[in-house]
């Protein structure tokens, strides 16, 4: 949180969850360190954080390294299921995750708009640390601006964050094969459609949550099962048939669904006939796309049904050699088949 030594700090001004935040407190003197010191550290609080500079030096390895940043700026703020605090953090260790990475650290930055409730900052702090600590990560150094009220929209936050890969894994989306089994980790859409039922743009009420949680977990009990892994994803904005064009792309590959087998939440898909939105296309916070040599996708899919955030796991196609053009495409389940093309541009604004 820029560089503050906490040490023999002390706060002459207390914060109460009944302040605002003030123009001040993005300045770097006293109320940028009472900020600092009664919010952030409060609930961030480590070794690594407590020595007070703009970096974080971290312990030396001689493992892979692997480095994520992310920008988070969901409208609402607050969601069932989430707030952009969790939000923040399960994106970056997911998108460390993605390479078989094992993350540890991560770095935080807030823009906060003045006028912005001092309550509501302390509870996404408070998410954040919560997040990070079920993912085994800490938040070990980052900054804070404050904008004048109406030059942004609350709160900002982006986030960067460190992991190791500590076996001989080579997983990107350049490594989908023939033959290759795509395992979905759970029903899509969760998050996008929930998002939406918070801004009360459904027309109905649902009790449906957002899917946002720290995936690193559930992604080591998947590699256990294929140490062969070929390809991992998480399919936030534009969802799993973006990210599926995605890889299909980087692979030079087809990738053939079967519609009849993809898992979607009964109210997401009520709410998308409702919307027009195809459930493929709507974004997730919690889900992988994993894609493995057929002879460890049973064990995969094992693995995640095992695990909370996996009950829900299936297997939703398969990958094939193009033709001519690498693209994903989808047999119906009245037999026919179409091309799944990627978004071209967000049916939803605002919403990871």
């Amino acid at each position: 949180m820029d560089s503050i030594s906490f040490e023999n700090f002390t706060c002459p001004i207390p914060i109460s969850k009944n302040d605002k935040v003030v123009i001040g407190h993005g300045s770097g003197g006293t109320l940028s360190h009472n900020l600092i010191k009664t919010v952030f550290y409060q609930h961030f609080d480590n070794p690594i954080l407590a020595e007070g500079n703009d970096f974080a030096e971290l312990p030396a390895s001689s493992k892979r390294v692997v480095t994520a940043t992310d920008g988070h700026v969901v409208d609402p703020i607050f969601f069932p299921g989430g707030d952009i605090g969790r939000l923040a953090i399960a994106g970056t260790v997911n998108d460390i995750s993605m390479s078989g990475a094992i993350p540890r650290y991560v770095t935080v930055s807030f823009i906060i708009e003045e006028g912005f409730s001092m309550q509501e900052l302390m509870q996404i702090a408070h998410s954040m640390q919560e997040c990070a600590r079920e993912a085994g990560v800490q938040i070990v150094a980052g900054d804070t601006k404050v904008v004048e009220k109406g030059k942004a929209d609350k709160v900002f936050i982006a986030t960067a964050g460190i992991g190791f890969i500590e076996k001989d894994f080579l997983i990107n989306g350049r490594q989908a094969k023939d033959g290759d089994v795509v395992i979905l980790s759970g029903t899509m859409g969760d998050h996008g459609i929930a998002v939406l039922a918070a801004r009360n743009e459904l027309g109905f009420t649902t009790k449906l949550e957002s899917d946002v949680a720290p995936m690193n977990d559930l992604i080591q009990s998947a590699l256990e099962a294929a140490p062969n892994m070929h390809v991992m994803r998480d399919p936030t904005r534009g969802g799993v048939a973006t990210t599926l064009n995605e890889i299909a792309l980087q692979s030079h590959v087809n990738i053939v669904l079967e519609e009849e087998l993809l898992p979607v939440n009964r109210q997401v898909r009520a709410a998308c006939d409702i919307l027009g939105f195809d459930p493929l296309y709507v974004a997730n916070e919690g889900k992988v796309i994993f894609i493995s040599p057929e002879n460890e996708s049973q064990g995969v899919l094992k693995a995640l049904q095992a695990h909370k955030y996996g009950k829900n796991a299936a297997i939703i196609g398969r990958v094939e050699k193009p033709t001519n053009t690498p693209m994903v495409l989808m047999r119906t389940k009245i037999g026919g088949t179409r091309i799944v093309d990627m978004l071209s541009g967000a049916m939803l604004p605002r919403i990871c």
